[in-house]
C-alpha cells in the first residue's frame, strides 16, 4: 500500500468538501426530525377536534403515527438494496424531492385515511435518505473523527425535532397544522438545488465498484484521496468483483450475527424514540400541564438529545461507540425512572433533557456506529437495515403508547415500561461483536485496513 503526504491544496479542497457534505446532509436530516415530531405536536389537535381529518381516537392516532414509520422502513430497505449498487448521491437527491412532495400533499389531506397514506408515502423518501446519508458521510469523514461527524450530521434529526416543537408552540395558532406541514416541503426549493450542485458521489464507493476514471475525477475535484494512496486504516474496501454486495453481503456468514443484534438494538432504540416523540405532549397534558407547557417538554427532550449526542460522540471516537451507546441507553432508562418521583418543574425539565440523550441521542450514535461497522460495499445496506428493520420498533412506538394510554395505565407505569426498553437496548448493545469490517480477500491479497485495531475495532 502506497503512503503519501496529501498536498496542502488537496487538503483545503477536502475540508471544503467535507463541510459541504456535512452541512447538506445535516440539513436533509433536519427535515426527518421535523417530520418525526411534527405529528406528535399536532396529534392532540386531531384527538380533540374532528373537523380537521375526521374523528381520531387514541387507537387511530397510534396507527397514523405508525404509517409514516412503515414507509420509512420500506424506503430504507429499498434504498439499501440499490444504494450500494447505483451510489449514494442519486438516492439522496431522489429522496429530497420525494419527501418534500409528500409533506406538501399531506398538508392538503382532509380525511384520516388520506392523511395516513400520505404519511406512508412521505416515509418512503425519509427512509431512503436515512439509508444513504450515514454511508456517504462516513466515507468522507476523517478517520479519527468519524463518530463526531456522524453525530453532527445525525444531530440534524433532533435539531429538526426541536424545530418542529418550537414552531408548533409559536405558529400553530397562526398557521395551523397544515401550515406546519407546508414548511416541511421547503427542501425541494432549497436543499435539492444545492445538493445537486455541491454533493459529490463517494470516492470510496466509486473505487469499490470499479469506476476508477470517475473516482479519480471526483478525487481531484474534492481533494479526497483514492483508496490505497494514503494510509487509512479504518476504511474497509473490497475491490471491484470481490465480496458480496449489499444485502447479500450483509447476511453472509461473516456479518450475520452482528447484523441481527444491530437490527434489534436499533428497533429497541426507535421504539423509545417514537413512543416519546408521539405521546410525551399528551402524557404531560394528562399530568396537568397546558398545551404549550406539554410541547415545551418535547422541545427539551430533543434539545437534550442533540447536545448530549454531540458530547457523547467525542467519547465514542476515543473509547469506541459500543460502550458509549450502552451507557447512554442505561442513562436514559435511569432518567425515565426519575420522572416518576414527583420532581418540581425545573427538575422535570432537566430529567427530560437527559431522557433525550438516552433515547433520540442514543439513536444518533447508533447510526454512526453502524455506518463505521461495515465495509464499503455493504455499508448502505447496513445503515438501511438499521434504519429499516429498526423501524419495526418505531412502528410499535406510537402503538405502544396508544395501548398503554388506552388501557388506562398510570403515568408512572408508562415510564416504567419505557425504562425497561432502555435497559434492553443497553443489553443488546453489549452483545454486538467487535467490529468486523474486513475486506473479502483473494489468496495473498492485502487488506486496506490492515494494521493495529482502531477505537472502533476494540472489543468493549
Amino acid at each position: 500500500m502506497t503512503s503519501t503526504t496529501p498536498r496542502p491544496e488537496a487538503e483545503a479542497r477536502r475540508r471544503r468538501t467535507v463541510i459541504w457534505i456535512v452541512a447538506l446532509a445535516t440539513f436533509g436530516l433536519v427535515f426527518d426530525g421535523y417530520d418525526l415530531v411534527l405529528y406528535g405536536a399536532v396529534v392532540s389537535t386531531f384527538l380533540r377536534d374532528p373537523t380537521h381529518i375526521g374523528n381520531v381516537t387514541p387507537a387511530i392516532a397510534g396507527l397514523l403515527g405508525s404509517y409514516a414509520l412503515v414507509g420509512v422502513m420500506v424506503g430504507a430497505l429499498l434504498a439499501g438494496a440499490v444504494g450500494d449498487i447505483i451510489g449514494r448521491r442519486k438516492v439522496m437527491l431522489m429522496s429530497y424531492a420525494w419527501f418534500s412532495v409528500g409533506m406538501a400533499l399531506t398538508a392538503m389531506a382532509t380525511t384520516s385515511i388520506a392523511f395516513g397514506w400520505l404519511r406512508f408515502s412521505t416515509g418512503l423518501g425519509i427512509g431512503a435518505l436515512l439509508a444513504t446519508t450515514a454511508a456517504l458521510v462516513s466515507e468522507y469523514a476523517p478517520a479519527d473523527k468519524k463518530n463526531l461527524i456522524n453525530a453532527i450530521t445525525n444531530g440534524g434529526i433532533p435539531l429538526g425535532s426541536l424545530l418542529a416543537a418550537l414552531l408548533a408552540i409559536l405558529l400553530m395558532q397562526h398557521i395551523g397544522w397544515r401550515g406546519l406541514f407546508w414548511m416541511g416541503a421547503l427542501p425541494i426549493v432549497t436543499l435539492l438545488p444545492l445538493a445537486y450542485a455541491k454533493m459529490p458521489e463517494s470516492v470510496v464507493w466509486l473505487a469499490s465498484r470499479g469506476h476508477m476514471d470517475e473516482a479519480r475525477a471526483v478525487s481531484e475535484r474534492t481533494g479526497v484521496p483514492l483508496p490505497g494512496t494514503v494510509s487509512v486504516r479504518t476504511e474497509a474496501i473490497a475491490p471491484a468483483g470481490t465480496g458480496k454486495i449489499g444485502f447479500a453481503g450483509l447476511f453472509s456468514t461473516h456479518y450475520l450475527l452482528p447484523t441481527a443484534v444491530l437490527g434489534l438494538m436499533s428497533a429497541t432504540g426507535l421504539m423509545l424514540v417514537y413512543s416519546l416523540n408521539t405521546w410525551l405532549p399528551e402524557i404531560m397534558l394528562r399530568a396537568g400541564f397546558n398545551a404549550k407547557g406539554s410541547l415545551s417538554f418535547l422541545a427539551v427532550l430533543n434539545g437534550g438529545s442533540l447536545f448530549g449526542a454531540l458530547a457523547a460522540s467525542r467519547a465514542a471516537d476515543r473509547f469506541g461507540p459500543k460502550p458509549v451507546v450502552a451507557a447512554c441507553f442505561t442513562t436514559g432508562a435511569m432518567a425515565l425512572l426519575l420522572l416518576t418521583l414527583g420532581f418540581p418543574l425545573a427538575g422535570l425539565l432537566v430529567i427530560v433533557a437527559v431522557v433525550g440523550l438516552g433515547t433520540s441521542g442514543t439513536q444518533t450514535l447508533i447510526y454512526g456506529f453502524v455506518a463505521n461497522y461495515y465495509r464499503t460495499n455493504v455499508r448502505a445496506a447496513g445503515v438501511a437495515w438499521c434504519a429499516g428493520f429498526g423501524r419495526l420498533g418505531g412502528i410499535g412506538g406510537p402503538m405502544l403508547g396508544s395501548t398503554l394510554i388506552g388501557a388506562g395505565f398510570k403515568l408512572d407505569a408508562i415510564f416504567y415500561v419505557l425504562a425497561g426498553l432502555g435497559l434492553v437496548g443497553a443489553l443488546l448493545t453489549l452483545l454486538v461483536p467487535m467490529a468486523r469490517a474486513q475486506t473479502a480477500r483473494r489468496p495473498g491479497q492485502v487488506e486496506e485496513n490492515q494494521g493495529p485495531a482502531t477505537p472502533l475495532q476494540r472489543p468493549a
